[in-house]
């Protein structure tokens, strides 16, 4: 069975489409990018996936069930923007985290902050964006479950921090898991993904093995990306 399934998905504002007939699956145990050119419907998908928008037709199925409260504790999910209450220290934070997913396992969390040199006691009005960035990956990244879905995991960190990051993902989510990382900065992301599901004006037009696709085209990922998408 499919960890994640879209069936002649749609959705809709008013009379713009969004998302035309999207279908694809992702099965357990993988690193999927999910690609395309900013305004194309990728944080629209993610939403729908996490059931914080309302699909205008078709389906989502996770384990074979729709979409819904079961599916929420499944699914742990990073969004563009950062959510938490910045008048909340770390450590409040983490104590939320514990009492709200049982799924989430706080000791990991703090190794994971210590590595990062971040101090728990500190309130996130007083860090920097990316530092309240890393912050929400790990609270993701340390909670067991069966998916994580990342919306611009990397966009607030510097290039040195990028590697320890994607480290993280690489050696934090749960076995048997995958994760969906939706980002344009496909150079710094490409050597951990399995496979990529390309998105353009709210369609997909290419899913492919990640090195499948780099034989087929003799080029990166990233090269790849920049030549479908070319302006």
């Amino acid at each position: 069975m499919e960890l994640l399934k879209c069936i002649n998905l749609n959705k809709s504002f008013g009379n713009k489409k969004i998302l035309k007939d999207i279908n694809f699956t992702i099965p357990k145990g993988k690193i999927i990018g999910l690609l395309g050119k900013n305004g194309t419907g990728k944080s629209t998908l993610i939403k729908l996936i996490n059931d914080l928008l309302t699909i205008t037709s078709g389906e989502i199925l996770i384990n074979g069930e729709s979409i819904g409260v079961e599916s929420k504790k499944i699914i742990s999910y990073l969004p563009e923007r950062t959510y938490l209450d910045k008048s909340m220290s770390v450590d409040e934070v983490i104590t939320y985290f514990s009492e709200f997913y049982d799924n989430f396992d706080a000791k990991k969390a703090r190794k994971l902050l210590k590595d990062l040199d971040l101090d728990t006691t500190q309130k996130l009005s007083k860090m920097s964006k990316g530092m309240q960035e890393k912050v929400c990956l790990v609270l993701v990244m340390s909670r067991k479950a069966d998916l994580y879905i990342l919306d611009e995991p990397l966009g607030g960190v510097d290039p040195a921090t990028r590697d320890y990051i994607l480290d993280t993902i690489l050696s934090n989510f749960n076995e048997g898991a995958s994760v969906i990382i939706s980002t344009h900065l496909i150079s710094d992301i490409e050597r951990i993904l399995d496979e990529v599901i390309f998105i353009d004006d709210g369609k997909i037009i290419l899913t492919s093995s990640s090195d499948e696709l780099r034989e087929k085209e003799n080029a990166s990922i990233d090269e790849v990306f920049r030549r479908m998408f070319k302006c």
